[in-house]
């Protein structure tokens, strides 16, 4: 049956209310679907998770943290055979979103620094007051973070991102870094409770106050890396004067609960850093590489500056030179810097524009949406046959003269504008985020560039949309201005 059927008729039955609205949030990258059930008088988020392990961990944990008044969401009612319950909607405003919206530039504001030390505030409250008597049995798919769950993490990191990314390296020899890694990690205090995913997403910023959600992958683990998951978040993208403050603050928060040496917390504090790095980087990999979901390969570059950071200047005391190789190479691998000029997160519709040599691949949609509108240009007639235009492409003023010039080049152009033009107002108005619209040619060099170049100044001119051209054969990627209005 489907899952909104079923989040229906039990909401239904725990509220005595007829349902007024059910509409699905945006999907993550798990296989938990949210969606915001509301009747006359009530608000709540239905989940359907078809982990029912990890549906069991959460509202198991959510109902311990409620006896300690932590700020989690409270649990209405479920039905585990269903895979699904009912839970407190906080709001959709995350503290991602927050910082996102308040940062206007590269200072971080004083606003947001106290933001983030309510959430060290409550910190210390999972890790030590609640974790203290914690009952893990509940935990999934770890009871505690060991050398399993470790190697886990390294080993995704692995395959998903190393290999997808094509990045070298003598795999034995990595093995056995990964060992010693792992091998001094497990030497720090494990005795907490580590909430496994904390981070800003995670982090509901409501009423004034902050809330947290998703801790089903909580079980028994170090203090460090629950911080260094928070301040090393890749697209939170903290100052580093920041991450120093915070980690001061934190060492005064967590005395009120349990007496800790600060020198021997920092031993292993970057170690854990470069660990949650790693694994976030897979998830970047296997998201991003293997499932094609842009949205996650525009953490990237963010992530590899962090790792730059850490190498540079936070030594760990414990050799690892088959890693720190495989670091190297990720610093200096500038085909992982590009991502960064893809994100959009606004929700606004953003379009690109690419024009390809079909003697190469036609270009992937990265978006996750499967493909988009792909023009072939040979039927035109080719400036390239020509000496004097040969060395020259469709963004040169003589190659752009010739085509103007050429009516059946304007009537194909002329077809195309009509046909994205209704697109365009269209994903508008259904609130589509993403338009992917290709031009092919022989060469990928004249016809092509000159038609995605025509149809970016067509669109700029209505539109104020954000556009990218990238000419894939000549290696040229490019944003034009938005100065239109609609």
């Amino acid at each position: 049956m489907d899952p909104q059927i079923q989040l229906k008729q039990l909401f239904e039955k725990w509220a005595i209310e007829d349902v007024l609205s059910i509409k699905q949030l945006p999907v993550s990258g798990s296989a938990r679907r949210y969606y915001r059930i509301t009747s006359k008088t009530k608000s709540v988020i239905g989940t359907h998770n078809p982990e029912e392990k990890e549906n069991v961990a959460f509202i198991t944990f959510s109902r311990y943290f409620k006896r300690y008044n932590l700020n989690v969401p409270e649990i209405y009612t479920y039905d585990v055979t269903r895979n699904i319950y009912l839970q407190e909607d906080l709001g959709d405003l995350s503290l991602y979103s927050f910082i996102k919206t308040i940062r206007l530039d590269e200072e971080f504001p004083d606003e947001g620094k106290l933001v983030y030390k309510k959430v060290i505030d409550q910190l210390p409250k999972f890790q030590i007051a609640a974790g203290n008597y914690f009952d893990y049995s509940a935990c999934y798919p770890r009871a505690t973070f060991d050398r399993l769950s470790m190697m886990w993490d390294l080993n995704y990191f692995k395959y998903y991102f190393l290999k997808l990314a094509k990045v070298n390296f003598d795999e034995r020899r990595l093995e056995d870094d990964f060992n010693v890694l792992v091998d001094f990690l497990l030497q720090a205090d494990s005795n907490f409770f580590l909430y496994r995913d904390f981070q800003s997403r995670n982090i509901i910023v409501h009423e004034n106050d902050v809330y947290f959600i998703d801790y089903q992958g909580g079980r028994k683990g170090a203090l460090q890396y629950d911080l260094a998951s928070l301040l090393y978040e890749a697209k939170a993208d903290l100052p580093e004067s920041l991450r120093a403050e915070l980690l001061d603050y934190y060492f005064q928060v967590v005395q009120q609960h349990t007496k800790i040496n600060k020198t021997h917390f920092l031993k292993y504090y970057y170690g854990y850093a470069l660990l949650r790095i790693f694994q976030a980087m897979g998830a970047y990999g296997y998201r991003g590489f293997y499932e094609k979901k842009e949205l996650f390969l525009t953490s990237i570059p963010y992530a590899v500056k962090n790792l730059q950071f850490i190498t540079e200047h936070k030594p760990l005391n414990v050799d690892l030179p088959e890693l720190r190789k495989v670091i190297t190479q990720i610093i200096y691998t500038p085909e992982l810097k590009r991502y960064q000029v893809s994100e959009n997160e606004s929700g606004s519709l953003r379009i690109k524009i690419f024009s390809f040599s079909y003697f190469d691949r036609i270009p992937e949609d990265l978006s996750g949406n499967g493909g988009g509108f792909i023009f072939d240009c040979r039927s035109l007639h080719n400036p390239g046959k020509y000496d004097q235009y040969k060395n020259l492409t469709g963004m040169d003023h003589e190659v752009k003269l010739f085509l103007n010039n050429e009516k059946p080049v304007q009537e194909f152009l002329s077809h195309i504008y009509s046909i994205i033009d209704e697109v365009v107002l269209n994903y508008l108005a259904r609130g589509f985020t993403n338009l992917m619209i290709s031009f092919g040619c022989t060469g990928g060099q004249h016809r092509s560039v000159y038609s995605a170049e025509q149809l970016a100044n067509h669109l700029v001119g209505k539109y104020k949309i954000p556009i990218e051209v990238h000419h894939s054969k000549l290696r040229i990627d490019k944003k034009h201005n938005q100065t239109a209005l609609l």
